[in-house]
């Protein structure tokens, strides 16, 4: 493990490397610079988009900040690819090198908070994942498969990817959309801007698996969210509690595109964010109120 210090900021940046599979598997690590926890820190993993790479996850997503702010480790772990800066997933059908290598990431997720558990003081029951785009669909994949082991999931612009699910317990689910996503749409199929061309799960149909799966009563609440970005209006619809107290979010942005709420995106082919909602802090919230209660 090498690092080189953000310190001044308030955290370390580490690389970390996982053996998997015969081939080696790589992370950047923030690690706040303050005394942990008596029980450790949490371990938000945040997975990059299809075609990107770690740094531009932490550009594009901001979640340095939990850090930052002493909340949390920040694990930004590296997809698969022949070129470094085009990486991608195994998310299920799709995406990219991943999926047509048939990646195991699945191994690399569990193999990863194996060895973080190991060398971080790190909260075992406090494991969470997210993700944008194809990384949001390597999140959901993560917390179908490993259910025992990741508390809670953030999905933002990226739909399930698997065609059923079946976790070993009840995961509660945070997901973000914009209607005028090109690239996952809303309502699934091949998006107007897609580069893989892979027909994606409309996204309700994915997060009504999860409500099934988490045993959420089927009727929903719903909340308009403030907003203050012309164009764009926010809300929230929540299924639960289901079993163990979980839930299911879906924070619907109607006029949003392809973008991370509260983060301005580097291209103008993503479409409009919802700058005025800050999505890390409602994504912390959410991973805070749900711990890993007791593994199955």
């Amino acid at each position: 493990m090498s690092h080189s210090s953000d310190a001044p900021n308030g955290w370390l940046t580490l690389a970390i490397e996982v053996p998997v599979g015969g081939r080696r598997r790589s992370a950047t690590l923030c690690v706040p610079v303050a005394a942990p926890p008596v029980g450790g820190w949490p371990l938000v993993i945040a997975f990059h988009g299809g075609q990107s790479h770690p740094e531009m996850m932490r550009r594009f997503s901001g979640l340095d900040a939990l850090a930052a702010a002493g909340r949390a480790i920040v694990a930004y772990p590296a997809g698969t690819g022949s070129r470094e800066s085009l990486l991608t997933w195994n998310g299920g059908n799709c995406c990219g090198e991943a999926l047509a290598d048939a990646s195991d990431d699945v191994a690399f997720v569990d193999a990863l908070i194996d060895a973080l558990e190991s060398s971080q003081p790190v909260d075992s029951g406090r494991v969470h994942v997210t993700g944008m785009s194809n990384g949001a669909m390597m999140a959901y994949r993560a917390g179908a498969e490993l259910a025992g082991r990741i508390a809670s999931v953030a999905a933002v612009a990226g739909p399930l990817a698997l065609g059923s699910i079946a976790p070993l317990r009840a995961v509660p689910i945070l997901h973000f959309h914009g209607t005028l996503d090109q690239f996952t749409p809303l309502e699934g199929g091949i998006g107007r801007r897609s580069v893989t061309r892979v027909s994606h799960r409309p996204v309700l149909e994915g997060i009504l698996d999860w409500v099934h799966a988490n045993g959420c009563p089927t009727n929903w609440s719903v909340e308009q969210l403030p907003c203050s970005d012309e164009g764009i209006a926010i809300e929230r619809f929540t299924w639960g509690p289901g079993r163990d107290g979980s839930e299911v979010v879906f924070v619907r942005l109607e006029g949003g595109g392809h973008t991370w709420p509260g983060r301005r995106p580097d291209s103008f082919f993503l479409g409009p964010s919802a700058l005025s909602l800050d999505a890390n802090e409602i994504i912390w919230e959410f991973f805070a109120r749900h711990p890993l209660h007791s593994p199955p």
